[in-house]
């Protein structure tokens, strides 16, 4: 079954992947409508999630950021189908660095780097930072259970340098590396809810007390590597940049979750900043505790 699906379903989509932007955020304007209005998709939770974390803005505040946001998701959605094909000069030119000098001079310093981001603009196209940079990059994530397309989305995501690693094997990675003395990137989107079995720190996020993850402050503290956090906000649709800003030089110097506060805190910023650009249809506060 998994074979057929993929049979079935991914020549479609590296031939929409061949098209031009701008005709597929065309595409993306109709699938709003029929994503939106006809099948209402993760509506009730993105409704929820913004009632949760905007209590006071009205209702009719709440549902205009709601309607950007589905906007949004698509053209995602849509950018994330264009990778597959995307040019190294395309996405140079859609996802840029504002000052990567940063990055550089931690090279220069002998420093592997762990990089903090959320669900926030495009993070898909954060890989275009291994075209720019010395370091070998690689980001944590989670496999796709259709195996014919993990390896697709896989080799999609890796064509520009990155190397993207299970979760599970992430650490004994940094490990070996630490062992030879390489340099690298790691990168981990942090913003997501974990389970409860592995929840070692509850915070505010978002007006909610909720479970966070606190993998990234645990590597740059055992290593002592320095903190990034990557600012990314779209400049106008299809564009993005991303201003790198240091969050920890020396994790060792901070209290434990100092760290993963700091992250919470510059991310809710943004979010509150231009809240449409969140990934909200991620059920983010399935968790949380009363204050």
């Amino acid at each position: 079954m998994q074979l057929l699906t993929f049979v079935l379903v991914y020549p479609f989509i590296w031939l929409l992947s061949l098209l031009p932007m701008r005709v597929l955020f065309a595409f993306s304007d109709m699938l709003y409508f029929i994503v939106y209005y006809i099948i209402g998709y993760r509506k009730k939770v993105v409704r929820l999630n913004l009632k949760l974390s905007f209590p006071e803005k009205s209702a009719q505040e709440r549902l205009i950021i709601e309607k950007k946001t589905f906007h949004h998701f698509l053209d995602t959605f849509m950018e994330m189908i264009k990778s597959f094909t995307i040019s190294k000069k395309e996405i140079s030119e859609r996802f840029q660095y504002k000052n990567i000098k940063i990055l550089h001079d931690f090279y220069k310093k002998k420093k592997s780097l762990v990089i903090m981001a959320g669900h926030y603009a495009n993070w898909e196209w954060v890989v275009n930072v291994n075209n720019l940079v010395p370091y070998q990059g690689y980001a944590a994530y989670k496999k796709i259970k259709n195996k014919y397309f993990e390896q697709k989305v896989k080799s999609s995501r890796t064509k520009f340098g990155a190397y993207f690693i299970p979760t599970k094997d992430f650490m004994d990675l940094i490990q070996k590396h630490a062992d030879k003395k390489d340099l690298a990137i790691y990168g981990l989107l942090s913003d997501q809810s974990p389970k409860l079995s592995k929840t070692h720190y509850w915070s505010n996020f978002m007006e909610v007390n909720v479970p966070v993850h606190t993998g990234a402050e645990m590597l740059s503290k055992k290593y002592n590597y320095p903190v990034i956090y990557f600012k990314t906000e779209r400049i106008k649709r299809g564009y993005y940049e991303s201003t790198i800003e240091v969050l920890a030089e020396n994790p060792q110097d901070f209290k434990n979750y100092e760290i993963t506060d700091m992250f919470l805190q510059k991310l809710e910023n943004q979010i509150r900043n231009n809240p449409e650009y969140y990934f909200w249809t991620h059920n983010r506060f399935k968790h949380m505790k009363s204050k």
